[in-house]
């Protein structure tokens, strides 16, 4: 890994950081950077995939049932970690090392995910809807306390590219999983190839449904086992000698301390209600694209899959560029552009129909078409794939410009923040399109909503000036 950081940026490492650190060495920031391999397959595998539709329509008792209760699952979990999130962080601070509350998020989230093999068929839902939510927190909670670490190992010039290549390297994860998938559960017994065995891994039984419910136990040893380097390699805080008592009310205070001195802060504020506006919308599209491309080209699992592998391959090269420009102009004009670019390419996505392509112009299809062989889904392909490039940089630089605008001695608790302001309102944009989709019976008109947030969070970002904000001693 530290081949590529080098690579990529001539002046690896500036002498100090700008508050007279040390930053880590190559090895470390590579580790670092390792972790986004850990996480993305959980999300590509259970959050947005494969395990969704192994829920709604298998699970449940019917679609409309299981995405009422998918809606539920998300909703309970976003307001789990929205409640929890800023005072583990602030904690965090306190107590001044990371990796503890590392290693007890990753095991929680681990447990969940094992806890979905479970998921059988006509078995009750809340235990599967119990193991979804803790798996959730626990990632989340990784994912904050991880996200803090990175201001304190690598430079202000650096954060932005040690981003950009992390989502990158995520992405590669979550394709590398998808065709594991593909390959060992789901293609043997359908097609017959040299490098395809005759059976699904493990002598797994599609029929009992296995192979959807493997897919838990997979991602939870994934993240625990690449996880490792980042705990190894990656040098944490010293201690502050407090205990978990001391280290809560610590952690209270620090908290309470900075919603009283919100105002000193309004520059972070204000991008954070940028940010949940605008990602949040952008987060529907990319979960919803992919249920709206199955209705309209009736694409099954297998077609699914190559859908996914196809929208996160150009996903990762986004973030590996994104990371670049971020570097060189800098997050907010990275972030700028990548959201006009997203809401062209939705916006696009939106005016292919199974015979109809740019909203009006006719296209003779025929009944008996095969999967990605007709014009508008050889259109759609094309326009997702420039629309996952735009995702990318969205994902990484709004990560970055947090921690570039966010003071060093509070980054965990402004991260909890940061996933609070997230996590708290993800259920607005899938409600609005459900209602709206049931109100109109039309997908397209449902999907319309996010296309409004993207822009007004758009707007209020043009605002937000890319400056860290001063400290304020607690």
């Amino acid at each position: 890994m530290s081949i590529v950081i080098e690579g990529a940026v001539p002046e690896l490492q500036p002498p100090h950081d700008t508050d007279g650190k040390e930053p880590a060495s190559n090895v470390a920031q590579g580790a670092w950077v390792l972790y986004e391999w850990a996480n993305q397959t959980y999300f590509s595998l259970i959050t947005i995939f494969l395990f969704p539709p192994f829920f709604t329509g298998v699970l449940a008792a019917n679609p409309v049932q299981g995405q009422a209760y998918w809606g539920y699952v998300q909703a309970a979990s976003g307001i789990s970690i929205a409640l929890m999130s800023p005072l583990l962080g602030a904690m965090a601070d306190a107590s001044g090392r990371r990796k503890p509350w590392i290693v007890f998020s990753m095991l929680f989230c681990a447990a969940g995910c094992f806890g979905l093999w479970f998921a059988v068929p006509g078995q009750p839902l809340l235990p599967v809807a119990i193991a979804l939510i803790v798996a959730a927190i626990g990632m989340e909670l990784t994912i904050i306390f991880a996200n803090a670490m990175l201001p304190t190992i690598a430079s202000d010039r650096r954060i932005g590219l040690l981003s950009g290549i992390g989502i990158g390297v995520g992405q590669l994860a979550a394709i590398v999983a998808l065709i594991l998938v593909l390959l060992l559960l789901q293609l043997p017994g359908e097609v017959q190839a040299p490098f395809i065995p005759d059976e699904p891994l493990f002598g797994l039984s599609k029929e009992a449904h296995e192979t959807d419910r493997i897919v838990g136990p997979i991602s939870g040893a994934w993240f625990v086992i690449f996880m490792l380097p980042l705990l190894f390699l990656v040098p944490d805080q010293k201690t502050r000698g407090l205990g978990r008592r001391e280290a809560a009310r610590a952690g209270v205070r620090r908290l309470w301390n900075t919603i009283r001195s919100v105002r000193h802060f309004r520059n972070v504020g204000l991008y954070l209600v940028a940010r949940m506006i605008f990602y949040d919308g952008m987060t529907a599209i990319f979960v919803f694209g992919g249920i709206l491309a199955s209705a309209i080209f009736g694409w099954g699992a297998m077609e699914m899959a190559v859908y996914g592998i196809w929208v996160t391959l150009f996903a990762a090269f986004g973030a590996f560029v994104g990371g670049w420009v971020d570097l060189k102009v800098g997050s907010k004009q990275t972030l700028i552009w990548s959201l006009v670019g997203v809401l062209v390419t939705f916006m696009l996505l939106l005016s292919y129909d199974n015979d109809r392509i740019f909203y009006v112009v006719e296209v003779a299809v025929t009944s008996d078409a095969e999967a990605f062989s007709t014009l508008p889904q050889q259109l759609f392909l094309l326009t997702v794939g420039f629309f996952g490039l735009m995702v990318g940089p969205v994902i990484a630089s709004s990560r970055t410009m947090m921690a570039r605008i966010s003071p060093k001695e509070m980054m965990t608790e402004f991260f909890g923040l940061f996933a609070l302001v997230g996590k708290a309102t993800a259920w607005i944009a899938p409600l609005l399109i459900g209602i709206v989709t049931e109100a109109t019976q039309n997908q397209r008109f449902g999907l319309m909503v996010t296309a409004p947030m993207i822009v007004v969070g758009l707007v209020i970002f043009l605002f937000v000036k890319e400056e860290r904000a001063e400290s304020i001693v607690h």
